[in-house]
Protein backbone atom coordinates (compact mmCIF):
# COMPACT_ATOMS: atom_id res chain seq x y z
CA UNK A 1 0.00 0.00 0.00
CA UNK A 2 1.02 3.47 -0.39
CA UNK A 3 1.69 5.78 2.57
CA UNK A 4 0.79 8.94 1.96
CA UNK A 5 3.95 10.66 1.01
CA UNK A 6 4.54 7.68 -1.86
CA UNK A 7 1.25 8.67 -2.91
CA UNK A 8 1.95 12.33 -3.06
CA UNK A 9 5.17 11.40 -5.65
CA UNK A 10 3.27 9.39 -7.53
CA UNK A 11 0.52 12.21 -8.38
CA UNK A 12 2.96 14.51 -9.15
CA UNK A 13 4.75 11.99 -11.25
CA UNK A 14 1.32 11.65 -13.38
CA UNK A 15 0.56 15.46 -13.63
CA UNK A 16 4.11 16.76 -15.05
CA UNK A 17 4.37 13.65 -17.06
CA UNK A 18 0.90 14.66 -18.56
CA UNK A 19 2.01 18.50 -18.52
CA UNK A 20 5.16 17.07 -20.30
CA UNK A 21 3.78 14.86 -23.16
CA UNK A 22 0.86 17.24 -23.77
CA UNK A 23 3.39 20.38 -24.46
CA UNK A 24 5.70 17.77 -26.43
CA UNK A 25 2.74 17.28 -29.07
CA UNK A 26 1.15 20.61 -29.26
CA UNK A 27 4.73 22.07 -29.85
CA UNK A 28 4.78 19.58 -33.01
CA UNK A 29 1.48 20.62 -33.96
CA UNK A 30 1.90 24.51 -33.40
CA UNK A 31 5.09 24.29 -34.98
CA UNK A 32 3.78 22.45 -38.22
CA UNK A 33 1.21 24.79 -38.67
CA UNK A 34 3.55 27.75 -39.28
CA UNK A 35 5.03 26.16 -41.09
CA UNK A 36 2.12 25.44 -43.68
CA UNK A 37 0.56 22.35 -42.12
CA UNK A 38 -2.87 23.39 -40.96
CA UNK A 39 -3.88 19.12 -39.85
CA UNK A 40 -3.60 19.15 -35.96
CA UNK A 41 -4.38 23.06 -35.95
CA UNK A 42 -7.47 21.28 -38.00
CA UNK A 43 -8.16 18.30 -35.79
CA UNK A 44 -8.06 20.77 -32.44
CA UNK A 45 -4.96 19.58 -31.28
CA UNK A 46 -3.28 22.58 -30.71
CA UNK A 47 -4.69 22.90 -27.31
CA UNK A 48 -3.31 22.69 -23.67
CA UNK A 49 -6.24 20.34 -22.93
CA UNK A 50 -4.29 16.75 -22.14
CA UNK A 51 -7.70 15.17 -22.90
CA UNK A 52 -7.22 15.82 -26.40
CA UNK A 53 -3.84 14.06 -26.44
CA UNK A 54 -3.77 11.06 -23.82
CA UNK A 55 -3.80 7.80 -24.63
CA UNK A 56 -4.53 5.40 -22.31
CA UNK A 57 -1.45 2.82 -22.46
CA UNK A 58 0.79 5.44 -23.00
CA UNK A 59 0.23 8.19 -20.86
CA UNK A 60 -1.98 5.99 -17.65
CA UNK A 61 -0.78 2.16 -17.86
CA UNK A 62 3.32 2.37 -18.84
CA UNK A 63 4.19 5.28 -16.23
CA UNK A 64 2.24 3.71 -13.86
CA UNK A 65 3.64 0.27 -14.37
CA UNK A 66 6.94 1.84 -14.42
CA UNK A 67 6.62 3.36 -11.01
CA UNK A 68 4.94 0.13 -9.20
CA UNK A 69 7.76 -1.84 -10.83
CA UNK A 70 10.40 1.33 -9.15
CA UNK A 71 12.05 1.93 -12.67
CA UNK A 72 14.39 4.21 -12.35
CA UNK A 73 13.19 6.10 -15.16
CA UNK A 74 9.29 6.94 -15.43
CA UNK A 75 7.76 7.98 -18.94
CA UNK A 76 4.94 7.64 -21.19
CA UNK A 77 4.02 9.56 -24.41
CA UNK A 78 0.53 10.35 -25.63
CA UNK A 79 -1.86 10.79 -28.93
CA UNK A 80 0.89 11.93 -31.81
CA UNK A 81 -0.57 14.71 -33.19
CA UNK A 82 -1.45 14.50 -37.30
CA UNK A 83 1.20 16.23 -39.31
CA UNK A 84 1.15 16.30 -43.38
CA UNK A 85 4.58 16.90 -43.94
CA UNK A 86 4.15 17.29 -48.01
CA UNK A 87 2.53 20.70 -46.71
CA UNK A 88 5.71 22.02 -45.32
CA UNK A 89 6.82 24.37 -47.41
CA UNK A 90 10.50 23.23 -47.50
CA UNK A 91 10.41 19.59 -46.30
CA UNK A 92 13.68 18.69 -45.69
CA UNK A 93 14.52 21.47 -43.49
CA UNK A 94 10.45 22.00 -42.18
CA UNK A 95 10.67 18.53 -41.32
CA UNK A 96 13.53 18.92 -38.78
CA UNK A 97 11.71 21.76 -37.41
CA UNK A 98 8.66 20.26 -36.49
CA UNK A 99 10.29 16.66 -35.26
CA UNK A 100 12.77 18.35 -32.79
CA UNK A 101 10.18 21.26 -31.70
CA UNK A 102 9.02 18.72 -28.85
CA UNK A 103 12.19 18.34 -27.38
CA UNK A 104 12.83 21.54 -28.02
CA UNK A 105 9.91 22.75 -25.74
CA UNK A 106 10.60 20.00 -22.93
CA UNK A 107 14.13 21.18 -22.77
CA UNK A 108 12.87 24.64 -22.63
CA UNK A 109 10.55 22.99 -19.47
CA UNK A 110 13.14 21.52 -18.07
CA UNK A 111 15.40 24.52 -18.24
CA UNK A 112 12.74 27.05 -16.15
CA UNK A 113 11.89 24.58 -13.89
CA UNK A 114 15.10 23.91 -12.90
CA UNK A 115 15.87 27.81 -12.38
CA UNK A 116 12.92 28.12 -10.88
CA UNK A 117 13.66 25.40 -8.15
CA UNK A 118 17.60 26.13 -8.07
CA UNK A 119 15.36 29.82 -6.73
CA UNK A 120 13.66 27.82 -4.03
CA UNK A 121 15.87 25.89 -2.87
CA UNK A 122 17.80 29.37 -2.06
CA UNK A 123 15.11 30.89 -0.21
CA UNK A 124 16.04 29.08 2.91
CA UNK A 125 13.21 30.53 5.49
CA UNK A 126 10.77 28.51 3.76
CA UNK A 127 12.12 25.37 4.36
CA UNK A 128 12.47 25.60 8.57
CA UNK A 129 9.35 27.19 8.59
CA UNK A 130 6.49 24.71 10.56
CA UNK A 131 3.88 26.63 8.27
CA UNK A 132 5.24 26.61 4.57
CA UNK A 133 7.53 23.31 5.16
CA UNK A 134 4.98 21.48 3.38
CA UNK A 135 3.49 23.47 0.83
CA UNK A 136 7.72 24.66 0.32
CA UNK A 137 8.31 20.60 -0.17
CA UNK A 138 5.24 20.29 -3.13
CA UNK A 139 6.16 22.97 -4.79
CA UNK A 140 10.10 21.78 -4.96
CA UNK A 141 8.87 18.01 -6.56
CA UNK A 142 6.38 19.16 -9.02
CA UNK A 143 9.77 21.62 -10.23
CA UNK A 144 11.67 18.90 -9.90
CA UNK A 145 9.61 16.19 -10.98
CA UNK A 146 8.69 18.37 -14.41
CA UNK A 147 12.90 18.66 -15.06
CA UNK A 148 13.72 14.71 -14.62
CA UNK A 149 10.30 13.82 -16.94
CA UNK A 150 10.71 16.73 -19.71
CA UNK A 151 14.61 15.90 -19.82
CA UNK A 152 13.41 11.68 -20.14
CA UNK A 153 11.10 13.12 -22.75
CA UNK A 154 13.82 15.34 -24.46
CA UNK A 155 16.69 12.33 -24.24
CA UNK A 156 14.08 9.70 -24.93
CA UNK A 157 12.44 10.85 -28.49
CA UNK A 158 15.97 12.21 -29.77
CA UNK A 159 16.74 7.65 -30.01
CA UNK A 160 16.68 7.56 -33.75
CA UNK A 161 13.81 4.53 -33.72
CA UNK A 162 10.77 4.98 -35.62
CA UNK A 163 8.67 6.28 -34.76
CA UNK A 164 10.56 8.78 -32.16
CA UNK A 165 11.14 12.15 -33.20
CA UNK A 166 15.06 11.11 -34.11
CA UNK A 167 14.29 8.82 -36.62
CA UNK A 168 12.24 11.64 -38.58
CA UNK A 169 15.26 13.83 -37.88
CA UNK A 170 17.40 10.72 -39.68
CA UNK A 171 15.23 9.62 -42.36
CA UNK A 172 15.42 13.15 -44.16
CA UNK A 173 19.40 13.58 -43.78
CA UNK A 174 20.45 10.14 -44.63
CA UNK A 175 20.57 9.47 -48.70
CA UNK A 176 17.14 9.17 -49.65
CA UNK A 177 17.83 5.07 -51.51
CA UNK A 178 18.03 4.08 -47.78
CA UNK A 179 14.74 6.39 -46.19
CA UNK A 180 12.15 3.78 -47.47
CA UNK A 181 13.99 0.84 -45.92
CA UNK A 182 14.65 3.02 -42.85
CA UNK A 183 10.54 3.71 -42.58
CA UNK A 184 9.96 0.34 -42.59
CA UNK A 185 11.21 -0.48 -39.30
CA UNK A 186 8.51 1.74 -37.89
CA UNK A 187 6.25 -1.15 -37.92
CA UNK A 188 8.57 -2.84 -34.95
CA UNK A 189 9.61 0.29 -33.37
CA UNK A 190 7.55 0.19 -30.00
CA UNK A 191 8.42 -3.54 -29.86
CA UNK A 192 12.03 -3.07 -30.13
CA UNK A 193 11.36 0.29 -27.50
CA UNK A 194 10.12 -2.20 -24.98
CA UNK A 195 12.64 -5.24 -25.73
CA UNK A 196 15.58 -2.08 -24.67
CA UNK A 197 13.38 -0.99 -21.94
CA UNK A 198 12.75 -4.49 -20.14
CA UNK A 199 16.41 -5.38 -21.15
CA UNK A 200 17.49 -2.40 -19.34
CA UNK A 201 19.26 -1.21 -22.57
CA UNK A 202 17.11 1.87 -22.57
CA UNK A 203 17.57 3.15 -18.65
CA UNK A 204 21.30 2.58 -19.27
CA UNK A 205 21.28 5.08 -22.67
CA UNK A 206 18.94 7.13 -21.35
CA UNK A 207 20.71 8.03 -17.63
CA UNK A 208 23.91 8.15 -20.02
CA UNK A 209 22.57 11.29 -21.24
CA UNK A 210 19.95 12.48 -18.26
CA UNK A 211 22.69 12.48 -15.28
CA UNK A 212 24.49 15.66 -16.81
CA UNK A 213 21.55 17.26 -18.11
CA UNK A 214 19.86 16.63 -14.36
CA UNK A 215 23.62 18.12 -12.76
CA UNK A 216 22.81 21.11 -15.38
CA UNK A 217 19.11 22.00 -14.72
CA UNK A 218 18.62 21.48 -10.76
CA UNK A 219 22.68 22.18 -9.79
CA UNK A 220 24.27 19.69 -7.39
CA UNK A 221 22.70 21.26 -4.09
CA UNK A 222 19.18 20.50 -5.86
CA UNK A 223 20.20 16.97 -7.08
CA UNK A 224 20.82 15.74 -3.98
CA UNK A 225 17.71 17.14 -2.45
CA UNK A 226 15.95 15.55 -4.78
CA UNK A 227 16.97 12.17 -4.99
CA UNK A 228 17.09 12.56 -1.10
CA UNK A 229 13.21 13.00 -1.13
CA UNK A 230 12.29 10.50 -3.72
CA UNK A 231 14.58 7.39 -2.39
CA UNK A 232 12.15 8.05 1.03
Amino acid sequence: MFHGFQLNKLVIQIATLLFAVTIHEVAHGWVAWRLGDPTAKRAGRLTLNPIKHLDLMGSFILPLMLSLFKSPIIFGYAKPVPVNFRNLKNYQRDTIFVALAGVTVNLLCALLCGLASQVLLSLHFLWVSAMFRGFTLDLFLILAYSVLINSVLAVFNLIPIPPLDGSRVVSVLIPRRYAHSFAKIERFGMLLLFFLLFTGTLNGVISFFLNPTLRLFLGNEGLSVFFRYIMQ
